[in-house]
């Protein structure tokens, strides 16, 4: 089911490729789990863009991605250079 192509650029990977199932389910490649602490229950979202495709992040780091992104909005904005 998973064919093996390992490739890091160093921040950057491509773990292989996977076979969709009859009900829709992937597995996730053990190095990929491995190295971002998948486990067994877990909570993933599925992001994807039509012109890009899709993304598969831990609801957590998600979480706390966007608890950042609002923040900003606490922040006050800086005042544009005058010309």
């Amino acid at each position: 089911m998973f064919h093996k192509h390992p490739h890091s650029d160093g921040n950057g990977h491509i773990f292989g490729t996977v076979k969709v199932g009859e009900r829709g389910q992937i597995v996730i490649p053990k190095d990929a789990r491995d190295l971002f602490e998948i486990k067994p229950g877990d909570t993933l979202m599925v992001l994807g863009r039509e012109d890009h495709g899709i993304a598969i992040v831990k609801a957590e780091k998600f979480r706390q991605i966007a608890l950042q992104m609002l923040q900003m909005f606490d922040q006050t904005p800086e005042e544009p250079p005058e010309e």
